[in-house]
């Protein structure tokens, strides 16, 4: 079925509205999966704030038209479904693990804010930590100084009460 130019207007604007925020577009060839595995993978990329779609390129080349993402429109040839996300390690992780189950899948590419990546790119960027553990672990090195300072100075009292209860101890024992 084909679309009037009001509906491809409208998908064109639903795309580029979608890439104003995104960190990375990934690009993954889709022919021959069967409806139930694109079910899942949409359901995993709901869940990870990934955007999906299938559409034209010819559309697509038209949504990346004055992005940064418009070096990405001389790759678009053949079926092929577009990844949009804002955290750009999320989106690949998401993608790389159903292309390892689904060698139907295959990633294309993709672009991000600072340039493009080829499917190697892709594949290493899956195995990065995420953001948020990214900020875990700085959260945790900046704890960790503070933490120990604090058990530090805590010993402190700590080694005076327990002095207090030898020497009370002793003392009982002495008299008894």
């Amino acid at each position: 079925m084909s679309l009037n130019l009001e509906q491809k207007q409208a998908v064109v604007s639903e795309i580029a509205a979608q890439l104003v925020g995104a960190q990375a577009v990934i690009v993954a060839e889709n022919r021959g999966l069967s409806v139930e595995a694109v079910t899942q993978l949409r359901a995993k990329a709901r869940q990870s704030g990934l955007f999906l779609r299938v559409l034209k390129n010819t559309l697509a080349r038209r949504a990346v038209k004055g992005t940064p993402f418009e070096p990405l429109a001389g790759q678009l040839a053949g079926p092929l479904m577009y990844g949009i996300a804002r955290d750009p390690v999320l989106g690949a992780k998401v993608l790389a693990e159903f292309a390892k189950d689904h060698e139907l899948f295959v990633i294309k590419g993709g672009a991000m804010t600072s340039g493009m990546m080829s499917p190697a790119d892709v594949k290493t960027l899956a195995t990065m930590p995420s953001r948020n553990e990214l900020l875990a672990r700085l959260a945790g090195t900046l704890q960790a100084p503070i933490a120990k300072l604090a058990r530090t100075l805590n010993e402190v009292p700590g080694k005076f009460a327990r002095s207090l209860a030898a020497v009370h101890a002793a003392r009982e024992k002495t008299a008894a």
